[in-house]
């Protein structure tokens, strides 16, 4: 099993760093460049034009490595059709909100609405597959012996982790390599996991992704020659999520994705007392921005970020195997 699990990260990091240098020219001849918004931290504004719809490669990685290494060592189950179907799905979503924003050259695709909306019947979608394999509705607390059973209400709380997750990365994915770095460790800790359960199907999945954008950090760490855009940040986390529920770990999730909650609680923390007092809290959220703004160089921000994402990642593997 460990030489598939190896495999899986070899295939899905060399068919990236294979795809990016062909993708990378073919997406400046079409001047898929990046919008910066100006509202945005300036150092920023160098990155106009830098080409976007990298996440293109990320997927197509995973989509690929997944299929061959199943069909070879083992056969695809109703799980890993679901995890392909969201990654796909919130990719899609992504690729319709970043060509928005290239063909109109505008920093806005689709407009919140729209993509809850698609958001929405992605995870209605998951959940009714779900329910069909009579999916246990009940949620576990971690270190305790309490099981909650939401019955109907879990299909409430799949569409707010799917639909959360997916934002909390795509607000994550703020500089150069942040969320490409982040997102490979939480899905490295839920491969871990998933391989602890027996689970190969859903290990397979995970190392992909962390193969797959792995590769991707070769050309998006900094400086970045490529970003994910949206179709990479919200296919990865709506894969995530997805992954969470179906390995029956949602809430540790919370502590393994702990960057993307610190990011997204930053956000909402920033709204909420800029509406209620006037004053903000942080410099500008993004939490990321903050310490952008603090003076600490783009680099410096990245690498402590994935420093913190590891030891997230390694409490929570730690909690949930060990303990």
């Amino acid at each position: 099993m460990e030489q598939v699990i190896l495999f899986a990260i070899i295939m899905a990091f060399l068919i990236s760093v294979i795809l990016a240098p062909v993708f990378i020219p073919f997406l400046r001849r079409l001047k898929f460049g990046q919008s910066i918004r100006d509202e945005g931290p300036k150092s920023h504004q160098k990155k106009s034009g830098t080409p976007t719809l990298g996440g293109i490669v990320i997927v197509l990685s995973i989509v690929i490595t997944t299929f061959i290494i199943t069909a070879k060592y083992t056969e695809p189950s109703i799980d890993t059709y679901l995890l392909l179907f969201v990654l796909i799905g919130y990719g899609l979503l992504g690729f319709l909100d970043d060509f928005i924003k290239i063909s109109m050259k505008r920093n806005l695709g689709l407009t919140s609405k729209q993509k809850l909306i698609g958001q929405v019947i992605i995870a209605i979608i998951f959940y009714i597959v779900l329910t069909m394999q009579d999916f246990s509705t009940t949620i576990s607390i971690p270190l305790t012996n309490i099981s909650i059973d939401l019955g109907w209400g879990y299909a409430l709380f799949i569409i707010f982790w799917l639909v959360g997750f997916s934002n909390a990365t795509n607000l994550t994915d703020g500089l150069d390599g942040l969320l490409s770095g982040t997102a490979a460790i939480a899905f490295g800790a839920f491969a871990i996991l998933a391989w602890s359960q027996s689970q190969l199907d859903v290990t397979i999945f995970s190392v992909a992704v962390m193969g797959a954008v792995l590769g991707f950090l070769v050309f998006n760490a900094n400086p970045a020659k490529v970003f994910m855009g949206d179709t990479g940040s919200l296919a990865l986390g709506g894969a995530i999520a997805a992954i969470s529920i179906i390995t029956k770990m949602e809430i540790i999730l919370l502590l393994i994705g702990g960057v993307f909650v610190l990011e997204t609680l930053s956000v909402i923390l920033q709204v909420a007392s800029f509406k209620t007092t006037g004053k903000r809290i942080f410099k500008m959220s993004p939490l990321h921005h903050h310490y952008e703004l603090s003076g600490w160089s783009e680099w410096r921000v990245v690498m402590t970020f994935w420093a913190v994402g590891l030891i997230f990642a390694i409490i929570g593997v730690y909690l949930e195997v060990w303990m």
